[in-house]
């Protein structure tokens, strides 16, 4: 890590129990007066956007609420004219990783509708012009990353999903209260969390990786190896899911400013083309993924193996990780998440499909284990299936 490249991101970021409270202060620190919510029916029904509604008043004019898994594109089209229609000041993304992800979209269609010009930032400093909040209720940590992915469907019907990354949609506000974590289900807490856990390890290994990512990304794995297993079997434990909150807080910052590569090009390709749940794809991929990369990543790994409590005395690099590989594999299964493709509907007929859409992603490419053929990745989807 002699040489690196680094970009930060001007956000703001509150983080504590009942932090919700001050949202409406910061909207107005900000100066936004108009507010539009991208949510989901399942935090209507909790109580969580109620909350919102309560503290913002009359300055939240729109709301869409139904947004579906893997952010589709003919959704983004529905919320960005509503958007539009209300003349927004600023986008709030309260939920998962599709909640927040459909904030990001938003905010680039509606600067492109008033503009009429691509919203892409041109330099590292560039500043939307209609900025997101991120209100977290999972570990999915897309509220401190520049990077979105939409699904299309192509004319055949074909489902493709295409990340985005671009620092204009980095949340400029993100407010992770603890509280709102507690009706977390326990599949959607380990799933999300081994997706935290997955933004740690490849943020370690990462071809841009930088002394900051790589010491997120270590504190990161030592939060979650201690507080996700806690968060599980009591998912009213506050202390625990103030901790898990915390280490998804790192792996988020983690992965913000270094390439993404194989696990998580694979999991956006199960997710936009297979339909396979983020979170489920980590859980299932994460293992296979990281033994794929092991004679290639296994000196940068030893600091997870280390955070999670492996005595390193005596062992190599490889052996080291190769214990951490294991006791991960070990959690998912306690977790009683699915380890097998084919437990969530991807037929075995469809791998080398899918090893063909994976081998065009950009994370894919950028991985630290040259992969130059489609054959490759269906060696591993097949260990996976």
């Amino acid at each position: 890590m002699n040489e690196f490249h680094y970009t930060g991101y001007a956000q703001e970021i509150i983080f504590g129990s009942a932090s919700l409270d001050r949202l409406g202060e910061a909207v107005e620190r900000f100066h936004w007066r108009q507010l539009m919510l991208c949510s989901t029916g399942s935090l209507r029904r909790d109580g969580s956007i109620a909350k919102v509604e309560s503290i913002l008043g009359d300055r939240l004019v729109a709301t869409y609420e139904h947004v579906q898994p893997h952010v589709p594109a003919s959704q983004v089209a529905e919320a960005a004219n509503l958007a539009y229609e209300h003349e927004i000041d600023a986008v709030i993304g309260l939920g998962g990783g599709s909640p927040i992800g459909m904030a990001k979209a938003v905010s680039l269609a509606v600067e492109e509708l008033r503009t009429g010009q691509p919203a892409r930032a041109a330099f590292p400093t560039d500043q939307p012009l209609v900025p997101v909040v991120a209100i977290p209720t999972t570990y999915a940590g897309s509220e401190m990353t520049p990077t979105n992915g939409i699904t299309h469907l192509d004319a055949n019907g074909s489902a493709r999903k295409i990340t985005v990354t671009d620092v204009k949609i980095t949340p400029k506000l993100v407010i992770y209260d603890p509280l709102l974590t507690l009706n977390l289900s326990p599949t959607l807490t380990a799933s999300t969390g081994i997706n935290a856990l997955a933004h740690c390890i490849e943020a370690l290994y990462s071809i841009t990786r930088n002394p900051l990512s790589t010491a997120a990304a270590t504190s990161g794995v030592r939060a979650i190896a201690s507080a996700l297993p806690r968060c599980y079997a009591a998912g009213n434990d506050l202390e625990a899911r103030s901790e898990m909150l915390a280490g998804a807080f790192l792996a988020g910052t983690a992965l913000s400013n270094v390439t993404m590569a194989l696990h998580h090009g694979l999991c956006h390709v199960l997710g936009g083309t297979a339909g396979v749940p983020h979170g489920i794809a980590n859980s299932i991929i994460l293992p296979h993924a990281m033994r794929f990369n092991l004679d290639a990543t296994a000196p940068q790994l030893v600091p997870a193996a280390e955070a999670m409590g492996i005595a390193l005395a005596g062992k190599s690099a490889t052996a080291s990780v190769e214990e951490a590989i294991q006791r991960i594999y070990d959690l998912i299964g306690q977790m009683n998440l699915p380890q097998h493709l084919r437990e969530v509907g991807v037929q075995e007929a469809d791998l080398p499909h899918l090893a063909q859409v994976a081998l065009q992603s950009r994370a894919v490419q950028s991985n630290p284990k040259p992969i130059t053929q489609a054959a490759q990745i269906e060696t591993l989807l097949r260990a996976a299936w």
